[in-house]
Order: structure tokens, then C-alpha cells, then sequence
């Protein structure tokens, strides 16, 4: 019979993305009301000493997989070596985010494995001793709650900035694992021969806790910069709506919306977006959004949670400048 809980880590050159620590978070509180094991996975190259530091974030066991081709990401690699793992193991949960890598091992291990999956989920629950996943449908218009049937392990992934990270415990540590990978090169389709790293310094969207996007009202590329400094001052990132980034105002790596990454921030300030659907289902789980648009019949209102009627050149370079006399 399927046992215990497990939560896939993600990790880049050596350090893991902020989704990881809020999976394994939710899964103790999974495995907690299931009466089960936590164990975290952690796939890369020496990966070992780091992936103790899971144990504070509430893991039982950590299995780590650590081979030289598994740094970097390949699908094909990871999907191997953790189907290879869930197969001998039979977990009941496999948690994962819905990050651009999760989304993309995620399906495919789901297909490896035969097996259902809940994508981008916004809250997971027992109920009545069984694993239930709540993630969003009709482009954010509605919530479904998803439960499994005859389907083992019950996977879904996390959309990322949505689950509460567990205070770490430094005092705790975890029993390591170490997994026998057995990977035929002769079965790895795909090799990273270059990365090409952004050197910007800028923050991930789908990691930000403040994000200040821009849409078709920001007239041009050249009026960003005014969402740039108040970026800066509050530490956040900057997005785009899909209209700006189709007319090349924006990298498509700023897109915000169902085409582009969905983000969940803490404070989402939309800047001359009108907020058609398709943005919407992107941003609209942000916990607090600000709308500033010269259009009072704007769909963004309905969303917002505040809202700033008015020429967004005027109103954001003054609440810039009202930002740095309260800093």
C-alpha cells in the first residue's frame, strides 16, 4: 500500500528556488494529517551536504541523487531517476511546484508514471483521511477541488509565493538517503551544452514578494523606467502585460498572465493595464493589487484592492517620490 508523503526539490547551482522550501513546508502539514512520512527529493551534483538543510523545514528522510548528469536539469534525466525512485518506494503524495521546471518535469512524469496529476494548485487538504488539491480553473474564475481515485501516487504541483514556509528549525536534521541512480546515457535525449545566465540581477517574477507591472498605457519601452525606480525602492520586480510585450516593450520573460508566468506576490501594482482575462488568471491570487489606471471602467478595478484613478505618469512617479520620503 502507498506510503508517506513526498516533496521534489529544486535546486540551481547548488541552491534551492524558494518553492522548494514552501512544498516541503505544505507537506508536513500534509503528512501530519495523514499520520505519514515526509521525505524530501533532491536530485543534482554533490547535492548532499546541501540537502540536509531541508530537515528544518520539517523532512523525516531526504533521498539524494547525486550524479554528474543531473547538474543541469534535463527532463529526461530527472524524470528517469525520480520514476525509478516512486516506482521502488510507492509514495502516497508526490508535491512538486509549478515553476517552469516543475510544470515541465511534472507532465512528463506524470505521463512516465501513468498516473494523474492537479497542476498549479493554490491549497492542498485531507479530507476525510484523503488527499484533496484546490487549483484554479476557467482562467482563475473559479476553484475546483481535485481528488484522486485508484490513481497512486496522488501528484500535484504548487503554484509558487501561495504556501506558507515553516519557521526553520536548525536544531533538526534529517536521515540521508543515497539513492542508486542507474541512468543509460544512450536514453538521454537532451544535453545543456551552454547557459546563458541573466546577469541583470533582477528578481524572478515567479519569486518576487512585490512585482510593479506595466501594460499597453505605458506608451512605450521608454517609460519603464519609471516603474523601474519605484521597483528598486520597494525591492520588486518588474512585469509586463502581454500587450506590451507583443508590441517589444518587454522581454516575454516579464510577461505576467495566462501565457506568460503566473505570480502570486504579496503587493502587485498594475500600471496603465486595462486587466483583460488573460492577465488576470496570471496575477489575480496576488494578496494585495493595486490598479492605477486612467480608465475608472477598467476590468483591473473590479480585482484591485485599491485602486488609483488617474494619468499613471503622474501618479507613480508621486507615489515613488512619497516612497522615499517614508523610507
Amino acid at each position: 500500500m502507498a506510503q508517506g508523503v513526498w516533496a521534489i526539490a529544486e535546486q540551481r547551482d547548488g541552491e534551492f528556488r524558494k518553492v522548494t522550501y514552501e512544498i516541503v513546508s505544505e507537506g508536513r502539514r500534509i503528512a501530519d494529517a495523514l499520520g505519514q512520512e515526509l521525505t524530501a527529493v533532491v536530485l543534482g551534483s554533490n547535492i548532499k551536504d546541501k540537502a540536509q538543510e531541508l530537515a528544518q523545514y520539517g523532512t523525516d528522510k531526504i533521498i539524494v541523487a547525486d550524479d554528474a548528469r543531473l547538474d543541469p536539469y534535463t527532463t529526461d534525466a530527472y524524470t528517469a531517476v525520480i520514476a525509478q525512485l516512486v516506482k521502488a518506494n510507492d509514495p502516497a503524495v508526490l508535491l512538486m511546484g509549478a515553476s517552469v521546471q516543475g510544470k515541465d518535469l511534472s507532465a512528463r512524469l506524470s505521463a512516465r508514471l501513468g498516473v494523474a496529476m492537479a497542476q498549479d494548485c493554490t491549497a492542498f487538504q485531507v479530507e476525510d483521511g484523503n488527499f484533496v488539491a484546490t487549483r484554479p480553473i476557467y482562467a482563475g474564475k473559479a476553484y475546483a477541488k481535485v481528488a484522486f481515485e485508484n490513481s497512486w501516487p496522488n501528484m500535484a504541483t504548487a503554484r509558487p509565493n501561495v504556501m506558507a514556509v515553516n519557521e526553520p528549525d536548525t536544531s533538526k536534521s534529517a536521515e540521508i538517503i543515497e539513492a542508486d541512480v542507474t541512468l543509460e546515457d544512450d536514453s538521454l535525449k537532451t544535453k545543456v551544452v551552454d547557459i546563458i545566465r541573466d546577469e541583470s540581477g533582477k528578481i524572478e517574477l515567479t519569486e518576487a514578494d512585490k512585482i510593479v507591472s506595466g501594460g499597453r498605457g505605458m506608451k512605450g519601452p521608454e517609460n519603464y523606467k519609471i516603474l523601474e525606480e519605484l521597483a528598486e525602492l520597494i525591492g520588486a520586480a518588474v512585469g509586463a502585460s502581454r500587450a506590451a510585450v507583443d508590441a517589444g516593450w518587454r522581454p516575454h520573460t516579464d510577461q505576467v498572465g495566462q501565457t506568460g508566468k503566473v505570480v502570486s506576490p504579496n503587493l502587485y501594482i498594475a500600471c496603465g493595464i486595462s486587466g483583460a482575462i488573460q492577465h488576470l488568471a496570471g496575477m489575480g491570487t496576488s494578496k494585495i493589487i493595486v490598479a492605477i489606471n486612467k480608465d475608472p471602467d477598467a476590468p483591473i478595478f473590479q480585482k484591485a484592492d485599491y485602486g488609483v484613478v488617474g494619468d499613471l505618469f503622474e501618479v507613480v512617479p508621486a507615489l515613488t517620490e512619497e516612497v522615499k520620503k517614508y523610507l
